[in-house]
């Protein structure tokens, strides 16, 4: 695919994925990949991918993963490996459906872990820098505690209504994320092996608030990668930075990206 339209469905295989995409083509200038969290999609960016655009000059492309927004659904329960099976096979078909020349995957949360787990294992010299938002790698008991409060905001409170707004199939959407994150085998979860093996440079942004994990999943990064790790700790934010903090969170991408050119 030489262009993209501004918005629609790519369609592989037996999935039918949403996007948006922003900015010049890839033929112009790089494109920013931006992967989404384990409950967001694309509406749930908000306006960050179109003011990253304006600062940046870049192409975005943002996508729902299948079983989110309202791209295709999913079988549950997700696999345990579910983000190892996302950054290494479906993103790169999705790179390559696009035409994907060269730019930087900006991934929060779950779309951070599968940004590093794609850099680390992928051999794709297309992709020259990551950037993760709020990373996950590793399981910590305070993460994993306000995802169980998150199961019962779900099955007890309003959280399925809420959801229900931004994704097509809340239930797949919720579970597949939940369901795999609570499972006792989940705690021997690790990513720390694919980190020696990124060979671009990295930005890590993280909020001193964040209510998911601790710094320990910062200070990893630059303990265990072999490239230039740029850290950014937020004071008085939790786990959205680009929610939370915009501005500084898109100054330091786009001096990041300036960087990768």
């Amino acid at each position: 695919m030489s262009s993209l339209q501004p918005s629609g469905f790519l369609e592989l295989g037996d999935q039918r994925l949403e996007y948006k995409f922003i900015g010049p083509p890839s033929s112009e200038q790089p494109t920013l990949v931006l992967l989404h969290e384990g409950l967001g999609c694309v509406d749930l960016w908000g306006d960050f991918p179109e003011k990253l655009a304006a600062r940046t000059g870049c192409g975005v492309f943002v996508y729902s993963r299948a079983g989110y927004g309202r791209s295709s659904t999913i079988n549950l329960p997700r696999p345990l490996t579910y983000m190892h099976i996302e950054a290494q096979q479906a993103l790169p078909r999705i790179l390559d459906a696009i035409g994907f020349r060269h730019g930087v995957l900006i991934g929060h949360s779950d779309g951070a872990s599968i940004a590093a787990i794609h850099a680390g294992s992928v051999n794709d010299r297309r992709v020259r820098g990551i950037v993760l938002i709020a990373p996950h790698f590793f399981t910590e008991e305070k993460g994993l505690a306000e995802i169980a409060k998150a199961k019962v905001a779900f099955e007890a409170g309003n959280l399925r209504e809420r959801l229900a707004r931004w994704h097509s199939h809340v239930d797949a959407a919720f579970l597949g994320w939940n369901g795999a994150w609570l499972d006792p085998e989940f705690r021997n979860w690790n990513l720390e092996a694919f980190l020696p093996g990124i060979e671009c440079p990295v930005l890590v942004m993280q909020g001193i608030e964040d209510q998911y994990g601790t710094e320990a999943q910062v200070k990893v990064v630059a303990q265990k990668c072999r490239v230039p790790v740029e850290i950014a700790m937020l004071p008085g934010v939790q786990h959205s930075p680009h929610r939370e903090a915009p501005e500084i969170t898109i100054a330091r991408i786009a001096e990041f990206v300036a960087a990768t050119r």
